[in-house]
């Protein structure tokens, strides 16, 4: 301990002296949050589901402790310090056996009870039961999925991240400030990382910025040895007294990044088809080519199949099914390439979460609830309009419009077709919702795309002008009135009116929080590269043109490997979305229009055979196939379709989710705002495809009808 003070005595006073000599505008100055407010950081950092598990752990943990093996409890303590959670490997693992003992217990229940009121079922107790026996690992291995998720998402800035440590230390050779630099440009959750650098350092773990970095890289050393590499060289440079092999050696870390970025990216393009291709045929195709054989299944065991089992199986394990293949992909995607979710760190992102509806300014989700009411209120008219009036019912084309069975519900085709509102207020709510609560954000998303895609053109051109020596207010000026038109163009040009009209600096006209040009262009990498320049001008003009020069270099090179991951990936995701927007709803819609005629044809022959009476007895075995088909044994189109429609819901959830999170990483905007376009897109194609395959299989199923009716 006195050796770790005196370190420390002699680092304050080599700081003290440090900061005295130095002019303290020389460094981009970090906000003090960077270390003594980690811990509040973390909690509004970090999602509130996340806090929700800590407290279920700290809970479970209370009533029934579960000690892991101590190679478990390695694993477990790994991924709770990546993912930033506080909960013990302990208190995760009690929260697995609590949770699937909780679930077993119902089941037991379930089962006791009913067999007490003699009508015992055993489908549900025995889902409850399995389902909380195969729970257990997977529950107890949550820390593990969300170190995982972590790794996804803090990958997606590594790129920029490695970008804005060399920019800064190619000016200023400080590796602590760089990091606090870099951590101050990036968003959530890679920040956080950076952050709890200097967290471990106040806290007396580590007593220096190089043990305390080096402790936090091998943290990816499984996962990205580009990343260590790149900052291993960056430490490297710190130690070269000649400029230029330092400098050098800044490039090389950045092409590191790069290159290794791209390589691995490569590989997994390559790996991906045949696991895409499987998740589609076992979790769309198979699943729901097998729902046709459902309806005769069920007349003929007796009814033993019913519908609710159908909506466990293919609205609950099915879509977990799914959604776990597609996890198990996105965890295998190379880190250090994605988009970065910097619009959240919007001044004004709070109030993109509302969205205008008749004048007032509400909560999305009350748009899509208010949206989907009129869809379920048609949908569910067959049910609701039995419970009112039993008798209710009237004839179409084809037989009785709800044609209500007592005690299994309406086999009719016009109860069919209404059923369909259903799913269709499912996608149009949740769609609407997804629509209305990102449409603001995509916006400013892709014209900050779009600037930064330019961004390194107007970079260069600045950097010009500011080696022929033309002052830097003025330069704003010249290359704004070249790029007239373009997001760039507009974003000089507010600097320079704000700097002609005001009378202040650039860094006025820039970050100004009311005036300045920066508000109304949310991007981090324009807001660093403004920040070098500033820092940059203060030391000369052949500075501020190199350093202009630089970025603008080092942009370009990110921008050509993103494009060229994003070729990569191309083929697979237009696969996916091609799934998602027209094969998965087409295959759907057919298989419904098929079950429907299989269902009308056993409900024709059903009422044929009963109005024979004791005439059916001379007819042999064809009388036996009339007691098999009983329509009350079959399961109602009504509710089956329903089924079948939430479960296209929900697949084209997963798949624009799992489609996102290939080519983009991490990208709530992007994705939530795929996911209301494609939810409408899907559902209303499916019942297009429904409606008309009703239609044309039941005018088949009438003259199936007939043909038997005159055969008898």
């Amino acid at each position: 301990m006195a050796d770790k003070k005196e370190v420390r005595d002699v680092l304050e006073k080599y700081q003290k002296r440090f900061e005295r000599e130095l002019d303290s505008k020389e460094f981009v100055k970090p906000t003090k949050t960077v270390s003594r407010e980690y811990q509040v950081f973390r909690e509004e950092a970090l999602e509130g589901e996340i806090t929700l598990y800590e407290k279920l752990c700290n809970f479970s943990e209370k009533i029934i402790r579960i000690t892991p093996s101590k190679e478990e409890q390695k694993r477990l303590d790994e991924s709770i310090r990546i993912a930033h959670i506080s909960v013990t490997p302990a208190g995760a693992v009690s929260f697995g056996v609590f949770a699937s003992l909780l679930l077993i217990s119902i089941g037991l229940f379930v089962g006791i009870f009913t067999f007490l009121l003699g009508q015992f079922k055993i489908f549900l107790p025995l889902v409850l039961i399995v389902g909380g026996a195969v729970l257990i690992k997977p529950l107890g291995s949550i820390p593990h999925h969300l170190a995982n998720r972590w790794r996804l998402a803090a990958s997606n800035q590594m790129v920029l991240s490695i970008l804005y440590i060399v920019m800064y230390m190619r000016h200023t050779s400080n590796l602590e400030h760089a990091i606090k630099f870099a951590s101050e440009h990036i968003g959530p959750p890679l920040n956080l990382d950076f952050k709890r650098i200097f967290w471990n350092i106040q806290t007396g773990k580590f007593v220096t910025i190089k043990d305390s970095l080096d402790d936090y890289l091998e943290s990816w050393r499984g996962w990205n040895l580009e990343f260590i590499e790149a900052f291993h060289l960056i430490q490297g440079s710190l130690q070269e007294s000649n400029e230029e092999r330092r400098i050098s050696m800044l490039e090389k870390a950045l092409q590191v990044m790069l290159e290794g970025t791209y390589d691995k990216m490569l590989r997994y393009a390559h790996e991906l088809q045949s696991p895409i291709t499987a998740l589609h045929m076992l979790g769309v195709v198979l699943p729901i080519l097998g729902l046709v054989v459902f309806p005769l299944i069920g007349s003929f065991l007796g009814g033993l199949i019913k519908w609710w089992h159908i909506a466990i199986l293919y609205n609950l394990v099915l879509p977990l099914f799914v959604m776990f293949m597609g996890l198990n992909l996105l965890s295998k995607r190379p880190t250090g390439y994605g988009e970065s979710d910097i619009l959240r760190e919007h001044p004004d992102y709070k109030k993109f979460e509302k969205t205008k509806f008749m004048g007032m300014e509400v909560k999305p989700w009350i748009v899509g609830l208010i949206y989907a009411i009129p869809f379920f209120v048609i949908g569910f008219f067959p049910w609701y309009v039995h419970i009112l009036n039993p008798g209710f019912d009237f004839v179409v084309p084809g037989g009785l419009f709800l044609d209500y069975q007592q005690g299994n519900g309406p086999y009719g085709a016009g109860a069919l077709i209404l059923s369909l509102f259903v799913p269709m207020g499912a996608a149009v709510g949740i769609g609407t919702y997804y629509k209305r609560r990102y449409e603001k954000l995509i916006k400013i998303k892709k014209k900050m795309d779009e600037l930064e895609r330019e961004f390194a053109g107007a970079l260069f051109q600045l950097g010009n002008r500011v080696a022929d020596g033309i002052p830097v207010e003025s330069a704003f000026g010249y290359v704004a009135e070249n790029m007239k038109g373009t997001p760039s163009g507009e974003f000089f040009a507010r600097v320079d009116s704000n700097v002609r009209r005001m009378g202040v600096g650039v860094e006025y006209a820039i970050f100004d929080k009311q005036r300045g040009a920066i508000i109304n262009f949310p991007s981090k990498l324009i807001e660093s590269s403004m920040k070098v320049l500033i820092q940059s001008a203060r030391k000369g003009p052949m500075i501020v043109s190199n350093s202009l020069l630089t970025i603008s270099k080092y942009v370009e090179r990110i921008r050509q490997v993103n494009d060229r991951l994003k070729d990569l990936l191309a083929e697979v995701i237009s696969s996916m979305k091609s799934q998602i927007s027209f094969l998965t709803p087409l295959i759907a819609g057919i298989v419904v229009g098929v079950s429907s005629m299989v269902v009308t044809i056993i409900n024709k022959l059903s009422t044929q055979f009963a109005t024979l009476g004791g005439a059916g007895e001379g007819l042999g075995g064809l009388a036996a196939l009339g007691g098999v088909l009983n329509i009350q044994d079959v399961i109602p189109g009504y509710q089956f379709q329903i089924v079948v429609g939430l479960y296209v819901v929900q697949i084209g959830m997963i798949l624009t989710f799992l489609a996102s999170g290939i080519e983009k990483g991490v990208d709530r905007v992007g994705t939530g705002y795929s996911l209301g376009k494609n939810l409408v897109w899907s559902l209303s194609i499916y019942s297009v495809i429904c409606l008309i395959g009703i239609i044309i299989f039941n005018l088949l199923a009438g003259a199936v009808g007939v043909g038997v009716s005159a055969g008898i």
